[in-house]
């Protein structure tokens, strides 16, 4: 199997905060695998770490209030390009983000929300016809 994968998943320090997302058992399950790691928001030319990012009427907010959107279409863009020519069986993503969350969100308050929904990448993603899994979701398929 082919996976695209979050790359905070699999340690990258590209979150929001400089730090990363870790999954020990997705790691472990993924040896066994081909896979590829994307990081929207540093595609689209995001440092880290950066403020904090919602969803607010279909736009990408910071916690400074400024529109970051550009960026995030541009990181999405690429993302896309890099799962086209990898050609996955499926991606895995992380739970909740502005780009990669699957069927969560935080609300676009910054109040510690969720809301139904995606985030930008995984909807382009699943727009396109990709099987997505929430790495949540995705690792409850195993036992421990």
């Amino acid at each position: 199997m082919r996976y695209i994968v979050s790359a905070c998943l699999m340690g990258a320090n590209c979150k929001y905060n400089g730090g990363n997302n870790y999954q020990r058992r997705l790691s472990a399950y993924l040896k066994n695998h081909t896979f590829r790691c994307v990081c929207p928001e540093v595609l689209g030319g995001l440092p880290t770490p950066r403020l904090s990012v919602e969803i607010q009427n279909g736009r990408m907010i910071n916690t400074a209030n400024e529109d970051v959107s550009e960026a995030f279409e541009k990181g999405t863009a690429e993302a896309l390009e890099i799962t086209a020519d990898f050609q996955p069986d499926a991606v895995i993503l992380q739970s909740r983000s502005p780009s990669c969350g699957v069927n969560k969100r935080y609300s676009g308050n910054f109040d510690g929300k969720l809301i139904s929904g995606s985030g930008i990448f995984a909807q382009a993603l699943m727009d396109s016809g990709y099987r997505v899994y929430d790495v949540e979701e995705f690792l409850s398929q195993f036992k421990e």
